[in-house]
């Protein structure tokens, strides 16, 4: 009954992260996309540019709106569904959503409203700034949010106590400068922009394919396929980064995604494609690229990748050297406060795996009376699910390439071929629009589904972090959930499809005539630029 519990619990969190997640990267990343066309409306004068800046935000402002509304349930759930959790590193993962509350939700809360009802308040300059505190607020709030996440991939700068039970933090600046979530950062973040210049290229694509608002559509495209093209490179490189760093801080994860059961000789093949087979051990149907693995995971020829049948033989020995540690912490809780120096050395010297012998606790209550048959499940259990970790990495990695490909596409042909654009190259860029959705969504599920059974990496298993609720309150919360973010979705859904199917405000010959009527009206009152003159509709 509890691990319907912990799967329910499970499904459920991740059911709302995957659907809040929908709207995170297309806000990074159109944020960004918004103050870049702003910039060079402030630089240009141009109207132009300001029609094309309004209209993007009116969608980022709509996603943005969804994004808040669904990312306040995840937080409320650390309490709800994983009460043990939050006990237990409650300390150290608090922190960085304390300060992602205060630093970017106030900072970009407070300039939004700005941002929309201030343009003719304000003068182009500060209205551009504004802008631009909207847009690092929304990538502020990722950074703290991916420095929790990468605390729970690689638990650095905390330590356990014995007398309170749980894990306190001893050093912020190594948790803030977590290698793991600094690369995580950059690269979900990169991705975010991807997100949103596929999106702004698609959308423009339409336009051009319906002959409207053309002029918005062609420098919309430029803008969205060089911002774009470097951002999916930097998701390339960064994305090897995270391989690389998980050669020392999840090996387990790595092997699974690359389906390698066996340790290698250096350097490991890369799987191209393959069947992983769990009962059998193997990969089948593998088509290997030589030296590639290698060279991502180590950075060189001459290093070893262990393979998932030594990590799991590995673990075993972990959950041993644990059922020492689990033996001491309980010899010094009842001591109460008079722990012999040999206690605590004996706790001290066997610590960190402390975690894995809370493995057993699935199958026995004290890990101390474990059988040899339990240990080996434990040990067992230490494998993610190989197979859709493998394709769902896949499926993730061809998308990025194939972003690469079609925005060096359509920055060639904005950048040299005077932005004119084959109309098969637009329909493939509409076609594209929900692909790096799917990405993303991959890119997540191997993250997160690659950490298990673990919630904090080697520290505390999922099935230990649950809440002592009910499966029927679980399943009910869960079908709510369901319910309200599909509807949730479907508005925002209508919500993006009537105002791009509506356009901008005004056509460009309408935008010179208001800016040409404000200019004069902004001579003869003399105020320097800050008339509250609105534009007809």
């Amino acid at each position: 009954m509890e691990l319907d519990i912990v799967e329910l619990s499970r499904l459920q969190f991740a059911m709302t992260a995957m659907y809040h997640f929908l709207f995170v990267p297309l806000t990074l990343g159109l944020s960004v996309i918004v103050a870049i066309m702003e910039t060079v409306y402030v630089m240009t004068n141009r109207p132009i540019w300001r029609q094309m800046t309004k209209f993007w935000a009116t969608l980022f402002g709509i996603n943005f709106v969804l994004g808040v509304a669904t990312g306040l349930t995840m937080e409320f759930q650390f309490g709800m569904n994983w009460s043990y959790y939050s006990h237990y590193v409650g300390d150290i993962f608090g922190a960085p959503l304390a300060i992602e509350g205060l630093m970017a939700f106030f900072l970009e809360a407070t300039f939004v409203g700005l941002m929309f009802f201030g343009w003719d308040k304000m003068s182009k300059v500060t209205h551009a700034v504004v802008t631009w505190l909207v847009a690092i607020g929304s990538n502020f709030s990722a950074l703290w949010i991916l420095i929790a996440n990468g605390w729970m991939q690689n638990p650095v700068g905390a330590e356990f106590n014995p007398m309170s039970m749980r894990m306190e933090m001893t050093s912020f600046f190594e948790v803030m400068f977590n290698e793991v979530a600094q690369a995580k950062f950059v690269h979900a973040v990169s991705a975010g922009y991807v997100t949103a210049s596929v999106f702004v290229l698609g959308v423009s694509a339409w336009y051009l394919l319906k002959g409207r608002h053309t002029e918005l559509a062609r420098r919309s495209i430029a803008v969205a396929a060089s911002f774009g093209l470097a951002s999916a490179l930097s998701v390339v490189i960064l994305g090897d980064e995270s391989g690389y760093s998980a050669t020392h801080t999840q090996k387990m994860k790595l092997a699974a995604i690359e389906g390698m059961w066996e340790t290698h000789e250096a350097p490991a093949p890369f799987n191209l494609v393959g069947v992983p087979d769990r009962e059998a051990r193997e990969t089948q149907f593998a088509v290997k690229i030589p030296f590639v693995m290698g060279l991502i995971g180590t950075r060189s020829l001459n290093n070893e990748m262990p393979g998932i049948n030594e990590l799991v033989k590995e673990a075993e020995d972990r959950i041993r050297n644990g059922i020492i540690a689990y033996d001491a912490l309980m010899q010094i809780r009842a001591a109460k406060g008079d722990a012999t120096p040999e206690m605590t050395a004996q706790f001290e010297a066997h610590s960190e795996d402390l975690g894995f012998a809370f493995l057993l606790k699935r199958y026995v209550e004290d890990p101390r009376l474990a059988t040899e048959e339990q240990i080996v499940m434990a040990s067992g259990d230490t494998v993610p699910g190989v197979l859709p970790l493998f394709w769902a990495f896949r499926i993730m990695v061809v998308l990025g390439f194939a972003f690469i490909a079609l925005l060096a596409y359509f920055f060639v042909r904005a950048s040299f071929y005077g932005m004119r654009f084959p109309r098969w190259a637009l329909r493939a860029a509409v076609i594209v629009i929900p692909t790096p959705w799917i990405a993303a969504e991959m890119g997540w599920f191997v993250a997160e589904f690659g950490r298990q059974p673990w919630t904090v990496d080697g520290v505390l298993p999922t099935a230990l972090s649950v809440s002592h609720l009910s499966v029927t309150q679980v399943a009910i919360t869960l079908a709510g959930f369901v319910a309200l973010y599909s509807t949730l979705f479907i508005i925002e859904m209508g919500l993006m499809v009537k105002y791009i199917r509506k356009g901008p405000y005004m056509d460009v010959a309408e935008t010179d005539a208001w800016t040409k009527r404000h200019e004069e009206q902004l001579k003869c009152s003399g105020n320097g630029g800050n008339a509250n003159v609105q534009p007809a509709e």
